[in-house]
């Protein structure tokens, strides 16, 4: 019972981080094509709630969840799926960090200089960055997410 109570937790962190960063780039490039500096700070102030009530909190979920379900089902976390799973997370996680986080402070700023009819080129060259960060660091999740799911023995399967 331990393990399934483990593996509920980290899958809801998985929910919680994957739907997080899926619909906010999804609906943040939306915003963004409006180019209403009204809707674009509303966005931007989401953006920082949805990633400290969502991905930081699934983020918590999904690594307790999955230390815990190391822990219960005995395996070693030098397993070939295990370590790799590790390596991709914390990628993803350091472009967050180093990345994205910083793009985002960024245009939070931004947005209490936008006059009443343009965001600015500086906005919008961020939100092009962060769109594209984003991307690039969703490919690390989705592979571990595949690994945790396939747990190939050894090699990439």
């Amino acid at each position: 019972m331990s393990y399934e109570i483990a593996k509920f937790i980290h899958l809801t962190g998985v929910v919680m981080l994957m739907g997080n960063i899926t619909v906010t780039a999804i609906w943040k490039y939306f915003a963004d094509r409006t180019n209403s500096p009204v809707v674009l700070a509303f966005a931007q102030k989401l953006v920082t709630y949805t990633d400290w009530s969502m991905t930081f909190w699934g983020v918590l979920l999904l690594m307790g969840g999955g230390y815990l379900m190391v822990f219960f089902a005995g395996w070693p976390l030098t397993q070939h799926w295990l370590l790799w799973s590790q390596l991709l997370f914390v990628i993803a996680g350091l472009i967050w960090l180093l990345v994205l986080v910083p793009i985002q402070v960024r245009q939070a700023r931004l947005t209490t200089t936008f006059s009443d009819h343009d965001v600015g080129d500086q906005y919008r060259n961020l939100s092009r960055r962060w769109l594209t960060w984003g991307l690039i660091s969703t490919v690390p999740l989705l592979a571990a997410t595949w690994l945790m799911i396939a747990k190939p023995s050894s090699g990439l399967y």
